[in-house]
């Protein structure tokens, strides 16, 4: 029997309207990001513009080809913030961008809500540049292409439709050379390349071809001259040859285009107009700019004439060789975008991503950290490091494990709502609404993680819940700059980790490198201060020489507390940080006494072991750093240092004269390659 207050209950909630739900999106309801090639460049360009201007801020990430040129190139807790950053200009010099993200964000202050717009960029350096014959090298690692392969990265698509790029410094060489080369007396300006000169008629078959171009072109040119073909039809014959020669004008001056002819025989017709026809030029120009280059014989009738003639073909030339070099520049439009707005640029850890983007887009790296700080800050301003935001923030740091300092696992943390593509999933979070070209969508997930436009979406997300974490009010911010003004985040603005594994920041402001005064205090005490006049490199050792073995004999010689530690550079080669300065020498001195001594007292000391094989060497921190300036990249540092002239009094190693550091050169864009890593060698 039912009560009446349960049919009442029963009825109200029959009746009654569902209560609101809250709007939940999966991230299975999603869509690509934006892919850039060559195909929809230009268009994607356009977009760009009005997107960065009118962004707060504007994130970026690269994939590169790989990370070190050898195992001791890798980043050493032993390094010095200058070895450091010689190590990242190494690495930034050797291999190649294939993928560049690039994401700006805007705060819609009606929504309460940011908007990003994520573009990922295939890359690729193409040969475009006029007069430039000369391919691009790069290494590659095999552990990096793998790492990319697993996260399904197109390597086709980058290979044949990557964008181009070249820098500002190798486009102002370019058209230095191509203005020296007009100036170049040898220079055909009317055939766009060197006069034919003394070429000689080595084949009999030459000669017959001569004499037969000299009579058809005579006969054009008579008719000419004689007033009763001014279109001249060359005659029909019966294998069709008359459409090798096209009539038509060239700067309102008759002309016949050589269609058909191999490059040898137009060789042979630039010769003959030389030697037998005084106001005929051979000319090498574009008729319309939709076609390719053609070869024409084009009629003047006075030496003034012809004079007018050569410098109106040079002027197209040039023009056209300008107009090339400058298309040449490809991506870098895109840089230049970024460094014309001054937009606050934010990376993840991206002291390499920049060092790259200096090096493939603006010009040679400079040769010390301070000086690259100094530069880097004239093309942009303003730059932020999520990392040095997040050490610095001791809430970040308590909701972080250790391991969680990679992008990926850091997004996943800081904002695990747009991570996880639930809206709702972490209250109180900044959101962000993705929109590509038409598509829009909150919390959206890709899912596609090292993709470089997806890492520069996550890097961006990171920052906004950062920025929103210190109080950063997003609806009072009103300057043309976005939140490079923000006074809030000044602080943070132009610090960059110099490395994954040490604590030293540099600052663009200054160009000096310090220990990072800004992490948190759990941070600041795994950072170690690292005495290098105690350091002691050895190598040439035996390569079945453990760290273990190394230490056993240093302290039977020294005392047991004669080591603090040991750190291997490569199979051969260790780092011994001593516990004193004292001892570091006293070592040094010894395995040079004993490298001279053949005697039995040598073979009976507790070093004889570092002696095996009579290749050890042994020196001073400064011999290390000498020998990592060197732009080579031997696979084992003992090879590295044989290549840069170490040479050796006994076994105390010093530099016999430092490494020679190439001028800036037509060729400077070459990077040295090593017969154990993968080199692409790129040419058109």
């Amino acid at each position: 029997m039912w009560k009446p207050w349960m049919v009442r209950a029963l009825y109200n909630t029959l009746i009654s309207p569902p209560p609101p739900q809250k709007r939940v999106r999966s991230f299975f309801s999603t869509f690509a990001l934006k892919n850039v090639t060559k195909s929809n460049f230009d268009s994607a360009l356009e977009d760009l513009r009005r997107l960065i201007r009118d962004a707060d801020f504007v994130a970026i990430d690269l994939e590169m080809t790989g990370v070190s040129s050898a195992p001791w190139r890798e980043s050493f807790e032993f390094d010095s913030s200058d070895i450091q950053y010689l190590k990242v200009k190494d690495s930034a010099e050797k291999f190649a961008v294939i993928q560049f993200g690039v994401c700006p964000f805007r705060w819609d202050s009606l929504q309460k809500f940011f908007i990003a717009h994520p573009h990922n960029f295939y890359i690729f350096p193409h040969q475009e540049k006029p007069g430039n014959d000369q391919s691009y090298e790069f290494l590659c690692q095999t552990t990096s292409l793998d790492f990319l392969s697993k996260y399904q990265f197109d390597f086709n698509k980058c290979l044949s439709e990557g964008v181009s790029y070249s820098s500002r410094l190798q486009e102002t060489i370019a058209l230095k050379h191509l203005s020296s080369m007009c100036m170049d007396e040898s220079f055909d300006s009317l055939s766009g390349s060197r006069k034919v000169g003394d070429m000689q008629f080595s084949r009999m078959e030459d000669v017959l071809f001569a004499e037969r171009m000299k009579i058809k072109i005579r006969e054009w040119r008579d008719g000419l001259l004689h007033g009763s073909n001014s279109n001249y039809i060359f005659p029909r014959t019966s294998n069709n040859s008359d459409k090798r020669y096209e009539t038509t004008f060239f700067k309102n001056r008759p002309a016949f285009v050589l269609n058909g002819f191999t490059s040898h025989q137009k060789k042979l017709i630039q010769l003959v107009i030389e030697n037998h026809f005084k106001y005929l030029a051979f000319v090498h120009v574009n008729i319309d700019e939709t076609l390719c280059p053609r070869h024409l014989v084009v009629y003047t009738d006075s030496k003034e004439d012809m004079g007018l003639l050569m410098k109106e073909v040079k002027d197209c030339i040039l023009k056209e060789a300008k107009r090339k070099v400058k298309s040449a520049a490809g991506f870098r439009n895109v840089i230049d975008l970024l460094s014309s707005e001054k937009k606050l640029i934010v990376g993840h850890n991206c002291f390499l991503d920049f060092a790259h983007i200096y090096g493939k887009f603006i010009g040679q790296l400079p040769c010390s950290a301070e000086e690259y700080a100094t530069s880097l800050r004239n093309y942009f301003p303003y730059i932020m490091d999520t990392k040095v935001l997040l050490n610095a923030n001791d809430s970040f740091q308590s909701s972080m494990k250790k391991s969680s300092t990679s992008l990926s696992k850091a997004f996943a943390s800081v904002c695990p709502g747009i991570a996880s593509g639930v809206k709702g999933y972490s209250l109180g979070c900044v959101e962000v609404e993705v929109q590509v070209d038409e598509k829009r969508l909150l919390n959206w997930n890709s899912g596609t993680k090292h993709e470089a436009g997806y890492d520069a979406f996550m890097t961006g997300c990171i920052f906004a819940q950062a920025c929103s974490r210190l109080g950063v009010e997003f609806n009072m911010n009103s300057s043309p700059l976005g939140l490079a003004d923000e006074k809030k985040l000044q602080k943070y603005v132009n610090l960059l980790y110099l490395s994954w594994v040490s604590g030293d920041v540099i600052d663009l402001r200054t160009g000096t490198c310090n220990a990072d005064r800004l992490a948190s205090a759990s941070l600041k005490t795994q950072y170690r201060q690292i005495d290098f006049q105690k350091i002691v490199v050895l190598w040439g050792l035996q390569n079945t020489l453990t760290p273990s073995d190394i230490r056993e004999c240093i302290s039977r010689a020294f005392g047991q507390n004669s080591v603090s530690s040991i750190y291997s550079l490569d199979k051969t080669a260790v780092f011994v940080q001593f516990s004193q300065t004292e001892v570091a020498l006293e070592f040094l001195d010894l395995m040079e006494t004993l490298g001279k001594n053949n005697g039995p007292l040598s073979v009976l000391h507790p070093l004889s072991r570092l002696l095996e094989g009579g290749c050890s060497h042994a020196a001073d921190y400064e011999v290390y750093r000498q020998v990592c300036i060197s732009p080579l990249s031997k696979i084992l540092f003992a090879e590295q240092a044989e290549a840069v002239k170490i040479k050796s009094d006994g076994l105390k190693a010093t530099l016999e004269h430092k490494p020679f550091v190439t001028e800036i050169e037509d060729n400077a864009f070459r990077a040295p390659s090593d017969e154990k890593h993968t080199t692409f060698a790129q040419s058109f």
